[in-house]
Order: structure tokens, then C-alpha cells, then sequence
């Protein structure tokens, strides 16, 4: 069976979406490491929710949770590409495999740079 682009605009995005939420769901029931992310996500908007942050905090709060998520999905998303054309090791693989793991790096230490911003001076 040959996939065939919807065109139509309103099913065309319904489609999309689809897939997108496929897609989340399968990052957060399969990938350890977004299970990991998501479960702190969820805890850090319980946190929140508990110590009534304003609305400015719960908008960069927010962020850094979307931020962390998704460049935690593109790593996933490198990683998977790297795996399936070179199975084995390889030293230059590896080398991207890392530069994205990185860049999740960079996503969460500003995330927790945040959250300490928001949460220390609550206690």
C-alpha cells in the first residue's frame, strides 16, 4: 500500500495531528528517558500547582518542560535514524548520537536552572 497525501486542509491537519499524537505517545510509553522527563514534568507542574506559583512562573515553568520534551523527542528521533542505516557501532555515528544527547543536555540544565529560580526562594 503506497501512502497518499491528504491535500483537503481540514482533514489534512486532522491527519497530522493524528500522527502527532501517536507520535507523543509513543515517545512516553516506549523512550525510558522521555518517561523520565515526562514523570518530572508532571511533578514539577503538581510543585505548581502546590506552591501557587504566578503566572509568569508557570509560563517559563511550562517552557521548559515543552522545551525539555521536545529536544528530548528530535534525540530520540536522531537516534532512531542513526540506528537503522548503521546498526553497529560506528565512531561517527556515535558522534551525533551525542551532539544530540547534548543538546537534551543544554534543554535540561536550563530547565533546571529555572526551576531553581522558581522553586529555592519558596523554601
Amino acid at each position: 500500500m503506497e501512502f497518499q497525501k491528504d491535500n483537503r486542509f481540514v482533514s489534512g491537519r486532522l491527519k497530522s495531528v493524528t500522527f502527532a499524537y501517536k507520535g507523543a505517545f509513543k515517545l512516553i510509553t516506549t523512550e525510558h528517558s522521555v518517561m523520565t522527563q515526562f514523570s518530572i514534568g508532571i511533578l514539577m507542574t503538581i510543585a505548581g500547582f502546590y506552591f501557587n506559583i504566578t503566572t509568569t512562573e508557570w509560563l517559563f515553568q511550562v517552557f521548559a518542560i515543552g522545551l525539555v520534551m521536545s529536544v528530548e523527542g528530535l534525540n530520540t528521533a536522531v537516534e532512531k535514524v542513526a540506528d537503522f542505516i548503521h546498526p553497529e557501532f560506528h565512531e561517527r555515528i556515535g558522534f551525533i548520537k551525542d551532539i544530540a544527547a547534548g543538546a537534551v543536555f543544554f534543554a535540561a540544565l536550563t530547565a533546571i536552572v529555572i526551576g531553581a529560580i522558581i522553586y529555592v526562594p519558596k523554601f
